[in-house]
């Protein structure tokens, strides 16, 4: 049994987590600012602050973890003043990072197209940086900071039915009111992962030897043109799209200009062994599309 922290950890893949550790046996504690219900018996410990409130941040986190697992950390500043609490109190860390950390520029993206070891570091808070830079500087920060273990885990855009973003539900919405979308490239292909799937990866991190970044993504890729294919079938509706700016119709979160996906191939080389996309991706539109 070990002693885990979790930074974050009631709301969809950071639940999943919460839900295979403490089923493995694992002493569970989370942290967040108790705006979100905590989905967990007395069996997981909450410790509720707020992060950005540094002085208080640092007295709540006085104990001792084998493995802490940070998927709230948006910035570099939040990432130093975590590098400094750790310090000689836990043996690894995982941080939920992100395919935004990549430029979609067309290419499958490989690990090294980011090299967070060799980024210029500026120190600030989120409000700073677009999400894909305080990604991107937070990654920078632990690798050059922390003195225990790093791993970067790096998720495309994760799926699921309790997904509270509801970017997938947005695009079964839309199609059922017939109503219109706005996209900029049908033909832009992107990868996703599913939340249960992202569970099991982080904690599969956890407990390899791994360090470094790593990309964490169902095999396999899909066009928007197929994607809205698989909503139309679902739906039994066909969708309206536009490819030209208007302020009347909303944009899809999906909107990109070009490929934007990634390769878990160094992932499955260290031993894990990621789904198809093409497996479950159409089974789950149907689900949302209920």
């Amino acid at each position: 049994m070990k002693k885990i922290l979790v930074l974050g950890g009631t709301r969809f893949f950071g639940k999943k987590l919460v839900e295979r550790l403490t089923k493995a046996g694992h002493e569970v504690t989370i942290v967040t600012r108790g705006k979100s219900e905590v989905p967990f018996d007395s069996h997981v410990s909450h410790i509720k602050v707020d992060r950005l409130d540094e002085a208080a941040f640092r007295g709540a986190l006085e104990g001792q973890w084998d493995l802490v697992y940070d998927n709230i950390c948006y910035s570099p500043n939040e990432a130093k003043v975590l590098c400094e609490i750790l310090e000689g109190k836990t043996q690894k860390l995982i941080f939920t990072s992100t395919l935004s950390t990549y430029e979609i520029d067309g290419r499958v993206k490989k690990e090294e197209d980011f090299d967070p070891f060799h980024y210029e570091i500026k120190m600030g808070d989120q409000t700073e940086f677009s999400y894909g830079e305080g990604k991107r500087q937070a990654e920078a920060v632990f690798f050059k900071y922390a003195s225990f273990p790093v791993v970067a885990v790096r998720f495309p855009i994760v799926m699921g039915e309790e997904d509270y973003t509801r970017r997938l539900h947005f695009h079964t919405e839309k199609v059922k009111k017939e109503e219109a979308m706005s996209f900029i490239n049908m033909d832009a292909k992107m990868s996703f992962i599913l939340a249960a799937e992202a569970a099991e990866f982080l904690e599969w991190a956890g407990f390899s030897d791994i360090e470094g970044p790593f990309n964490a993504t169902a095999k396999g890729a899909i066009s928007l043109r197929d994607l809205l294919s698989l909503v139309e079938k679902a739906t039994g509706k066909q969708a309206i799209i536009t490819l030209e700016e208007d302020n009347a119709v909303e944009k899809s979160p999906y909107a990109i200009p070009n490929d934007w996906y990634m390769t878990p191939e160094k992932a499955e080389k260290a031993g894990f062994e990621f789904s198809e996309l093409s497996s479950w991706l159409p089974e789950l539109v149907a689900k949302i599309a209920k």
